[in-house]
């Protein structure tokens, strides 16, 4: 049998998620097909059989999945799961929409985020914010499986699959695209970010961010981010949330400013490749990940930080 991949597409291009849930779908052992569904998604279908081990790639390029609406993806996805052995996905909001239906469709366990393929049917992913990990092994016939893109490299260029179209397929109309609203930044999208500045609840205020954080991220070409307590704090908005409830990340370099380092925000930034921590308080939790920390005054020391970085000629 094969592995279905569900490819991750933005604006008609692929995604990089994509490429990474394709390093953990390669694991199984079995040919790898990626299902590219939307609405003139010509460019990404290309993108995807120039990814390395990819030994087909199946276009269905219709209205109908243009806006990514769960339902009729998830019809799609069941309609050609008899051919499959696994299901794989990117844990993306996308994924998390349209795999628990097709989990519950096809009358299967979900395994959700894993971050190793131990063998066809094992894997680990973790629990209890990320303090624990799980082995779970499935005797599904199917296995319906997220990954936890953070764990796993971005498969190469070089491939030439075949590209297949296929039909669409009729779902249930039980939604109906309205409208979406998109947030315009000239930043790096914080997901797929080599560098991330994120802020906490020691910021103490929307502003600090704007006159403290914003001129250092600019200079570094960083993403900005927030702790969970930032954003309910009304500092920084939703989507800059990083964590377990929020975005899941692991930049090259990521700064906690005025992060304490509770267990829910580390779930979502401990995989990060290099960690440096700014805060006051020597006790805090986000020391103990931090491969640099810094005991000190943030009000303080992100002025100095973005004098020296402006001597550096950034």
């Amino acid at each position: 049998m094969s592995v279905l991949l569900l490819a991750e597409t933005q604006n008609g291009a692929l995604n990089e998620a994509t490429a990474k849930a394709l390093t953990a779908a390669a694991a199984l052992g079995e040919p790898i097909h990626v299902l590219v569904a939307g609405e003139n998604v010509a460019a990404a279908a290309e993108a995807a059989a120039n990814l390395q081990g990819v030994a087909k790639v199946l276009v269905a390029d219709a209205p109908l999945y243009a806006h990514g609406l769960a339902e009729p993806l998830a019809a799609l996805i069941v309609d050609l799961a008899r051919h499959y052995s696994a299901i794989v996905a990117a844990s993306t909001s996308t994924a998390k929409n349209v795999t628990p239906r097709v989990a519950a469709l096809l009358d299967v366990m979900q395994i959700s985020d894993i971050v190793k393929v131990v063998g066809p049917d094992t894997f680990e992913r973790p629990i209890y914010a990320g303090n624990a990990l799980q082995t779970v092994r499935s005797s599904d016939p199917i296995k319906v499986i997220t990954v936890r893109t953070a764990s796993f490299p971005a498969a190469g260029a070089g491939g030439s699959a075949a590209i297949e179209q296929i039909g669409a397929v009729p779902g249930p109309e039980v939604s109906a695209f309205k409208a979406e609203a998109l947030a315009k930044s000239d930043r790096p999208e914080l997901g797929a970010a080599k560098i991330i500045i994120s802020g906490g609840r020691g910021m103490q205020g929307a502003e600090n961010f704007s006159s403290l954080i914003e001129p250092v991220a600019d200079r570094l070409g960083a993403a900005m981010g927030a702790s969970r307590a930032a954003v309910d704090a009304g500092y920084a908005p939703n989507d800059w949330q990083v964590g377990q409830t929020g975005k899941i990340v692991a930049p090259d370099l990521y700064i906690a400013v005025g992060i304490s380092g509770a267990i829910q925000h580390l779930a979502g930034m401990k995989d990060s490749k290099v960690i440096v921590a700014i805060n006051k308080d020597e006790d805090a939790p986000i020391f103990q990940v931090a491969d640099f920390g810094l005991v000190g005054d943030l009000f303080s020391v992100l002025p100095a930080l973005d004098q020296e970085l402006e001597k550096l000629g950034r």
